[in-house]
């Protein structure tokens, strides 16, 4: 390992259960996306990411919805919460329960705003209330419905059904997002070289209404040409 990836590994461990520490103590949703942002930006800024909105006109300022992203890397949380700075919108992300017990995460997803979601349970019933809970305070829900990191040459996995059911179950439109530039290549060509600089570009979709009776995937396909 480099001495600039063991340098930046130190640093994101810092990062991460400093501002979940701080997380702890906030309880007002704006604080928390105002922390959320600020560790976002911090740790993007060490690692001389920027972020590009392609059409930042479509990116509503206010209202509740179901934000759909695409994964294929860690930092694309820090991406989002970087992209939607300018707005009011805040939610809890959902996140599976092994970033609930991580040594390197754990703290920060604990108590930075997220839903636990344990696909080793037979009952989901407790996760859908969590959900509705967050919709009651009026925040949005963030999701990768892919359900994981994909890690394969494919630009896109199959999405899990879980996203359409919150969307149903609570009403909300969904707004897609599309992480156009493969983030976890900027990620490994960050940590080979501190002075590389480099931007990752996001795309803007159009709202979709939660009653919409078109596959998710096969949308988000067609919205974004993949």
């Amino acid at each position: 390992m480099k001495l600039n990836q063991i340098k930046q590994l130190f640093y994101a461990l810092y990062l991460t259960n400093s501002f979940g520490l701080k997380l702890r103590k906030v309880k007002d949703p704006m604080k928390k996306k105002k922390l959320r942002l600020a560790y976002s930006e911090a740790q993007l800024s060490t690692l001389n990411i920027r972020v590009r909105i392609e059409n930042p006109e479509k990116l509503p300022e206010d209202g509740q919805y179901l934000i759909m992203i695409n994964h294929r890397s860690i930092i694309d949380p820090p991406i989002i919460e970087v992209a939607l700075k300018n707005t009011n919108l805040f939610g809890p992300w959902i996140s599976k329960k092994e970033l609930y017990n991580s040594f390197f995460f754990g703290l920060f997803v604990r108590h930075g705003g997220s839903i636990l979601l344990d696909r080793e349970k037979s009952q989901m019933s407790g996760f859908f209330a969590d959900t509705k809970k967050a919709v009651n305070r009026g925040e949005s829900i963030f999701i990768f419905p892919e359900g994981t990191r994909n890690k394969t040459g494919e630009t896109l996995t199959k999405f899990k059904e879980g996203s359409r059911i919150i969307a149903l179950k609570n009403r909300l439109p969904i707004l897609p997002i599309y992480i156009k530039t493969n983030a976890d290549e900027v990620l490994k060509a960050a940590l080979q070289d501190a002075n590389l600089e480099q931007e990752v570009t996001i795309v803007i979709g159009d709202i979709i209404d939660y009653k919409e009776k078109t596959s998710l995937e096969t949308l988000y396909r067609q919205m974004f040409s993949l």
